[in-house]
């Protein structure tokens, strides 16, 4: 009768090791996991994962490439449903994944990175018809925003409400006269006292501020003179 070792490596494929290993960082964060604990979580002996990944570094591109292929990108909508659609499904993704914020981008692309970034900018060329070089400039300034908003999530950990509540109390013990000395901080701390605050609202706010900028300059563009890669040019007719 085989022993468990055996049996789990018998089961094991890349798949499940990544799958494993996303679980593992979903629960402490990567910088926790490690090849000893992985191998325990599948119930294998360490050294048979490196039949599936090389090292850490492989085993963190094929994690983000999960990551990646949670990420919803429509291709029947208008250009800019498609985007936000992608925004809020990326962010979402970062949310359940908060190990993968400042990874996204790094390291070698997997197959579903790939076709992640190729989709994206077929929107924004194919679809949105903007130039290449402002296709490239809405990009890096949606990923921007995604991903920095999701940092400043992951650093404040959803404590929001406590904070608030926190700030406002210690507001409340200073003395009248230093108060006076910060006017617009002493606003911001009564006036969302007053309203309830939601971070999560503000990314919404800031989304539309993007898409609304990028009509914009869709439409101030000059019209498309030069064709996507998706599209041929045409031969010159014989005479």
């Amino acid at each position: 009768m085989q022993d468990t070792a055996a049996a789990g490596r018998e089961r094991l494929n890349r798949a499940k090791v990544l799958r494993a290993a996303a679980e593992l960082a979903d629960e402490g964060g990567f910088d926790a996991l490690t090849m000893r604990r992985l191998a325990a979580r599948l119930g294998v002996v360490p050294m048979a994962l490196y039949k599936h990944v090389a090292d850490k570094h492989e085993l963190l591109d094929g994690m983000v490439d999960l990551v990646f292929a949670e990420v919803e990108m429509p291709v029947d909508v208008d250009w800019r449903t498609a985007l936000r659609t992608r925004a809020s499904s990326m962010r979402q993704a970062l949310l359940r994944h908060p190990w993968a914020v400042g990874r996204m981008e790094t390291g070698t692309p997997g197959p579903a990175n790939l076709c992640h970034h190729n989709a994206v900018m077929r929107c924004l060329r194919r679809d949105a018809g903007f130039p290449f070089p402002i296709a490239v400039h809405a990009y890096n300034l949606m990923d921007a925003y995604i991903y920095g908003f999701a940092l400043q999530e992951k650093t404040l950990a959803g404590d929001i409400p406590a904070e608030a509540a926190r700030r406002r109390k210690a507001v409340a013990e200073r003395q009248q006269s230093e108060i006076d000395d910060y006017p617009y901080l002493a606003e911001v701390v009564t006036e969302l006292a007053k309203t309830g605050f939601n971070f999560a609202n503000e990314f919404e706010f800031g989304l539309d501020l993007i898409l609304d900028g990028l009509s914009h300059m869709r439409q101030q563009a000059p019209p498309r003179t030069r064709r996507t890669p998706e599209t041929p040019p045409r031969r010159p007719s014989a005479r």
